[in-house]
Formats: C-alpha cells, structure tokens, sequence
C-alpha cells in the first residue's frame, strides 16, 4: 500500500517525485528524478530564450536607436536602455506574491504575454518614444521571481542549486551566443528584426510553460489562501544578506561591461572578435563551476565556495583596475575567466539559498525582493558604471566595484548556508521509528 500511494502521490504532481528515488544513499538524493530533470530543463529553457532576446538588443542597442527620431540625444538613448531595468524592477515583487496566491505557471503565462506586447511594439517603433513605451513594456513582463519560485517548488533541497546552475549556465550562453549573432542579425534587419525576434521567443516560453513544464505541486496551486507576509520576508537577516548580495552583483556585472569592450579594442582586438574572448572563457566557467560547486556543496562546504567566490570577484576588479592603464587580450581573457567562475558560482548558490530560506507560502514575495534588486542592480549598474567611465575612467570604475564587492564580503561573512530539508523517505522512516 505504502509503494502504491508512493507511485500515485508521483503522478499527481512534482513535490512527490522522490518517490523516484529509490535509494535513500547520497549519490541517489543529489540525482534529479525525471520530473525534476523535465522541470529545471523547461523552466531553464524559459529562462534562456527571454534573455536571449534581451541580449541580443543590448550589444547594437546604442548605435541602432540613434537612428530614429530623437536617437541624438544620449540622454533619451540612455532612458530607452535603462526603462527595461526600472519597469522590471518595479513589478517583480507584486508578480512574485501574486504567484504566492494565484499560482505559478498562470502569473508567468501573463507576464510572457505582457513582455511579447512589449516586444512587438519596440519592433513597430518608428520613434524613440515607442522605444521606450516598448521597453517598459517589456520589462513589466518581470516573470523572473515567479519562474525561480516555480523551479524551487519542484525541485528538492540537494539538486536546488543544481537546477539554479542550469538556468545560470543557460542564461551565460544566451550573453555569449548574443555577442556573435547581435551584429549580424542587426546588420540585416537592424532593431526591428532582433524585437521581432524577442517577441517570437517570449510566444515559444508561453507554449513550453503550458504543455511542457511539469503541473505545479498541488500545495502551491491556487487556492484561496493568503500569500506570505512581505514584512517577515523583509526582517529574515539570510534573506537581506543575499537580496544586498544579488544587488552588487549585477550592479558590477553590467558596470564592467560598460568598460570592457573598449579595454579590448585598446590591447588590439577588433570589436566583432571580442567573442573569441567572452565565448571560451564563459564556457570553462562553467566546467570549473560543475567540478567544484556541486561536489564541494554536497560535502558542507557551501558558505566556503560562497565566500571564496565573493572574494575573488573583489581580486578581479583590483585586478582590472591594474590592468585599465596597459590592457592585454591575454591578460583580459585570464582575468574574464576568474570573474566568470565566481559569478557562475554565486549565479547558481544565491537563488537556490533564497529559495531554501524563504518559508513556502512566501517564496514568491521572498524571490520578488531578490529579482527587484537584481534589476535595480542592472540599473544602477549601467546608470553609475557610465557616469563612473567619464568622470574617473576605467581604473576608477573598477575600484569602485572592488570596493562594493569587499563591502559584500564583509556583510555576507556571517552567512550560515541553509540546511537540508528531509525527503518524504526520510519523514516516512522517522514516522515509522517514533511509532
């Protein structure tokens, strides 16, 4: 009876995929089941397509909107940018408790639509201004929260950052895969062809959400129930210190990439090459990540590779800052390396903590917080990186971010990583021993 309504608990929805499991050992507990494999590979696909659509706009953005009617201004060329980031920002929180209430996969449904409207707008625009209306558009579709909330509900606590890793790998390839296509696709169809494009890509998500993605577990569907309080997630010190965490981050991330590409372009390497730099390094990232994070996490290391990972993030910006004033293409590629192992490593480890942090019936307002300040993050980052690169130059700019990498490390070194919870085996087996 016990193996029966294992197998029918299995069928009715992904929370009970460990029955699957059948061995309680610890190389079978860090195996996906195939209903956590099918979840983290449609929801990281989801993932991969919308940014892909966003990246490939941002390497041709600056010089193709400066064709339209008002794209000589920078000022207005900057707020079209930038519009995407604030929206999104903006909205994450209120999409994130919604699907707390209202489910996951119906609130990520209607933020694809509202993205693809806005898509569809950008690529009709014969203005800056519907640019914008555009952009803001697009970044009011802010799923982000709602689609890490749903990828949590469906996976378990020992493959969690395993299914985080996926989404970050995916979304890592779509930068690196954008910065070869952006150029050549503009080149034929300019912003037109690559919103068009984003729309097309952000229909395909609605489709993989609905027919592929996995139901969600009956206890997070809809059912009346209050979502969880904003103020208990805001008060959770774990949570705050990833929230002030994923903030500088990105800020960092995008303020580097406002310096980078001409640091190439001065040691020598022609702007439609800088791919043979970004692709190779982005992709060892990722076999370093594979070969350290998942093994050294299973063994209690967790809060170790975390800190370690926040710390040689500070050393690549020192680093940069260095090598700003006489620039080598071998020198940039060592250093992208390193920057890509820790941000793919922190990429990975800070949604599957918050997830495991943040109590079940306010996962999605706990993840909202996290995305909005990852989007501000993207703003400010752009925004204060440009200001940064004119008023002190490169090497200011990247200490500066070694600066705010450091401030990290000290606000994160009281960390705890968050524990395991028990597989339904195990709860069945203590139940089993108590009675």
């Amino acid at each position: 009876m016990p193996d029966n309504a294992g197998l029918a608990g299995a069928k009715s929805g992904p929370a009970f995929a460990f029955a699957f499991v059948t061995s309680n050992s610890p190389s079978d507990r860090h195996r996906m089941t195939p209903l956590e494999r099918r979840a983290s590979g449609s929801l990281a696909l989801v993932f991969a397509a919308r940014m892909l659509g966003l990246f490939l706009v941002l390497p041709v953005f600056a010089l193709e909107a400066a064709r339209y009617p008002g794209g000589d201004d920078p000022a207005w060329i900057g707020l079209a940018m930038g519009i995407y980031g604030l929206t999104q920002g903006v909205l994450q929180i209120p999409y994130g408790t919604a699907s707390d209430r209202f489910g996951r996969k119906r609130v990520i449904i209607i933020g694809l639509a509202v993205f693809a409207a806005g898509s569809f707008i950008a690529a009709a625009a014969h203005s800056l201004g519907w640019l914008i209306v555009g952009r803001s558009l697009q970044g009011a579709g802010a799923v982000s929260a709602a689609v890490t909330a749903l990828l949590a509900d469906q996976t378990r606590d020992e493959v969690r950052t395993k299914a985080m890793a996926m989404v970050g790998a995916s979304i890592g390839l779509m930068f690196a895969l954008s910065l070869v296509a952006a150029p050549l696709l503009a080149g034929v169809g300019g912003l037109p062809l690559l919103f068009s494009i984003t729309g097309l890509l952000a229909l395909a998500c609605m489709a993989v959400v609905a027919w592929w993605t996995p139901p969600e577990p009956a206890e997070h569907k809809s059912s009346g129930r209050p979502p969880g309080g904003l103020g208990l997630v805001l008060r959770h010190a774990g949570l705050v210190r990833l929230d002030v965490g994923v903030f500088v981050l990105h800020a960092v991330q995008l303020a580097m990439w406002v310096a980078i590409p001409a640091l190439l372009v001065q040691a020598g390497l022609e702007k439609d090459r800088h791919w043979k730099v970004y692709l190779p390094t982005v992709l060892a990232s990722f076999v370093v990540m594979a070969l350290t994070l998942f093994p050294l996490e299973r063994r209690g290391y967790l809060r170790a590779v975390f800190l370690a990972s926040v710390g040689l993030l500070t050393l690549v910006q020192l680093a940069l800052s260095l090598l700003a004033g006489h620039p080598s293409v071998a020198m940039l590629a060592v250093v992208l390396f390193l920057f890509f192992c820790a941000f793919n490593v922190l990429e990975a480890s800070q949604p599957s903590m918050a997830s495991r942090l943040a109590p079940p019936q306010a996962r999605g307002a706990a993840l909202g917080v996290y995305n909005t300040l990852q989007s501000l993050g993207f703003f400010a980052g752009g925004a204060v990186g440009g200001w940064l690169t004119k008023h002190v130059g490169a090497q200011g700019l990247f200490a500066v971010c070694a600066g705010l990498t450091f401030l990290w490390l000290v606000v994160a070194w009281p960390m705890t990583a968050p524990g395991r919870s028990p597989s339904p085996e195990e709860v069945l087996a203590d139940e089993a021993q108590a009675t």
